[in-house]
């Protein structure tokens, strides 16, 4: 799929169908005077609605609370007549298609809605597009444009705009078939972006929004990979294969490395599996040496029995998706890269299977993680803190600026917030602040959890330092934090991101995500953390 960004009318251009939006009239005297002294504060230069020859700024009746602007007085009439019948109201999420409309260039129509405008932000248009978009591969067609003239006036800069668009239309495009046999579905192969005037700005959103949901798009892939065909090797594979052209430096660790730096929690994680465990760092360094890195850690488990407490077989499939954490931090390196951001980071993703062999971690083993504190393995299935605490403590020997880790870790939290918001575990108010601000600008839903002492208390062993899961019942995702945290240093600050709920199926939630497989969460949120220190 290509992008084609064009200076021209809808009725100058050739395509299978366009793409207008239309928004919701304020629904108050009050919300509407607050719009208005809004506009005077508001830039043109993103969506400005320059007019289309004939008649570009018609009002829309009175009797109706849809907005349709930009477009030219045919294709005006044309929906307003379908608001005034109730077809389309200019609601969040409407997509109805107006099938061969033949006007404004296109054979189709169609009306893709906005909502009202006091909460539209950049998320909304990367929602819209990908409403756009879905809408029109139903259609079946080859072509489309967006009627850039027809989105609304905001503050919003024209590049954000741009890159909410292309994001939310890339990473819509995403599909995982390749192991379909027979014909596959239709695609849609180029995009125009049709505005009636040249936006500064605009080419530079369509190659920032391609690149991070190019990259968002190469971590659901790795995810989506069956465990036969992804496997730790594998994985640290595809990194080194896709680092190549970019200043992003991936150093792989051996199972016979691994056990050298005294990363032995890590290391027991594997012996029940064939499969040699692999840690994969990877380095880019765009700022000045003397800058501190951010580091990211994610976990890599490709697949999941269990081990020896073995996991019920329904849904076990699933287990794939163990390694989303770890597939997200190597998507969120390759972004910094290919965007060349002028930040150092560090990626971190120990990597390996969890299998019920005959060397396997048993109930009771007591193991020793790489800053010397000994864990009592109680359940084989809470491997996942296992491996990711000794790459915290090598995190840590980096003295970086800040650790993000992010991990499908507990299926508590799943009961606590669902696939719809991401929880996020720190003790650094500053941090939460940063990490807040930063998922609202990527367009990510994030929610603070507690860690508390008491949490930790409740991760003590018995025999050991730690046990590895909690000697009590409730809070499954804090007393995992509690026990991450045990092997952060006190003075880095450091945030642990619990993606079981949003890591894969969250096309229910927001239409750029496919319904069934990987959702590349964090990835968004993580650019924009890398940029805060």
């Amino acid at each position: 799929m290509k992008f084609e960004i064009l200076k021209s009318t809808l009725e100058q251009i050739q395509t299978d169908l366009v793409v207008i939006f239309t928004s919701k009239k304020p629904d108050s005297k009050s919300e509407s005077k607050s719009e208005k002294g809004k506009s005077s504060e508001r830039k043109s230069g993103s969506t400005s609605k320059a007019s289309t020859k004939g008649d570009s700024k018609i009002a829309s009746k009175e009797a109706s609370r849809v907005v349709v602007e930009g477009v030219s007085k045919a294709v005006q009439v044309k929906l307003m007549t379908a608001a005034d019948e109730g077809s389309i109201s200019g609601s969040a999420a409407e997509c109805v298609l107006f099938r061969d409309a033949n006007l404004a260039g296109a054979r189709h129509i169609l009306a893709v809605g906005l909502g009202g405008m006091k909460a539209f932000d950049s998320e909304s248009l990367r929602q819209a597009a990908a409403t756009a978009f879905n809408g029109a591969k139903g259609a079946k067609v080859k072509t489309i444009a967006l009627a850039m003239d027809s989105l609304p006036h905001t503050s919003i800069e024209a590049d954000t705009v741009m890159q909410a668009i292309t994001e939310g239309i890339t990473l819509s495009s995403y599909s995982f078939n390749e192991f379909k046999t027979g014909k596959k579905e239709s695609v849609i192969e180029t995009v125009q972006i049709v505005s009636s005037h040249k936006v500064k700005g605009f080419e530079k959103g369509l190659e920032t929004g391609e690149i991070v949901a190019n990259c968002v798009n190469f971590s659901r892939w790795l995810g989506d990979r069956p465990g036969n065909l992804m496997t730790p090797t594998m994985l640290a594979d595809e990194t080194v294969k896709a680092a190549k052209g970019t200043k992003l430096k991936v150093t792989v660790w051996d199972a016979k490395k691994i056990k050298s730096e005294k990363m032995g929690s890590f290391l027991s994680v594997s012996l029940g599996s064939v499969q040699e465990p692999k840690f994969i760092v990877m380095e880019y360094n765009g700022a000045a040496s003397s800058k501190k890195p951010v580091c990211f850690v994610g976990k890599g488990l490709t697949f999941d029995s269990g081990g020896i407490s073995i996991k019920p077989s329904g849904g076990m499939e699933e287990m794939k998706y163990d390694m989303c954490g770890g597939a997200n931090v190597i998507g969120t390196l390759l972004a910094c890269a290919k965007l060349k951001l002028k930040v150092n980071v560090i990626g971190l993703v120990p990597t390996t299977e969890n299998m019920p062999g005959p060397n396997a971690n048993k109930p009771g083993d007591i193991v020793v993680a790489r800053n010397g504190k000994t864990i009592e393995v109680n359940n084989t299935d809470a491997e996942g803190r296992l491996i990711l605490n000794d790459a915290l403590v090598y995190a840590c020997e980096q003295k970086p600026a800040a650790i993000f880790d992010a991990a499908t870790l507990t299926g508590a939290m799943v009961v606590a917030l669902g696939n719809l918001h991401t929880g996020f575990f720190t003790r650094n108010d500053k941090l939460a602040k940063t990490i807040d601000e930063a998922a609202k600008e990527s367009g990510e839903w994030v929610w603070r959890m507690p860690l508390t002492d008491f949490h930790v208390r409740d991760m003590k062993g018995t025999y050991a330092d730690l046990s590895n899961i909690s000697s009590s019942k409730g809070a499954g995702s804090a007393t995992a934090a509690g026990f991450l945290e045990q092997f952060v240093d006190k003075d880095i600050p450091w945030a642990h991101f619990d993606i079981a709920g949003t890591g894969w199926h969250i096309g229910d939630r927001v239409p750029y995500a496919p319904r069934k497989g990987a959702s590349g969460a964090m990835i968004r949120t993580f650019i924009q953390l890398a940029q805060a220190f």
